[in-house]
């Protein structure tokens, strides 16, 4: 089972560094290759640059009221979850089909069905958002 993993090309697992500006203020992220290399996938499917889609991210986080101390792990579940949501069917495998006019509300309400004990805490629980630079 295992040698699946670890036969993978083992560049996927190297991380490096890209600085990216949010709000006028710079900061680094660092993140595996295979991570990058599917946040320039989203942001291909809107036609965004990979610094327009993280700071779009980080600012509806934010507006939502969440907690980002660790934006790198953030980012690893955006990953995570359009994987995940592709393979459910909610977000199309095609590169053509942009996030942008997909039914948020409509594929969250599908995933809280198909998932009710994954459902976000209150948020009473969640700290104030903020990012170390």
């Amino acid at each position: 089972m295992c040698k699946l993993f670890i036969g993978a090309d083992p560049r996927l697992w190297q991380s490096s560094t890209r600085s990216v500006r949010i709000e006028g203020l710079a900061t680094s992220v660092r993140l595996e290759a295979f991570f990058w290399d599917i946040l320039s996938d989203i942001a291909n499917r809107d036609s965004l640059t990979l610094g327009q889609l993280l700071t779009r991210l980080f600012n509806e986080s934010v507006q939502e009221g969440h907690n980002l101390d660790n934006f790198a792990s953030f980012l690893r579940v955006c990953c995570g979850r359009f994987l995940a949501l592709q393979l459910t069917g909610d977000i199309p495998r095609s590169p053509d089909s942009p996030i942008r006019d997909l039914d948020a509300d409509a594929i969250l309400d599908r995933e809280r069905t198909r998932n009710p004990s994954r459902n976000p805490a209150p948020a009473s629980l969640q700290a104030d958002a903020t990012i170390r630079h």
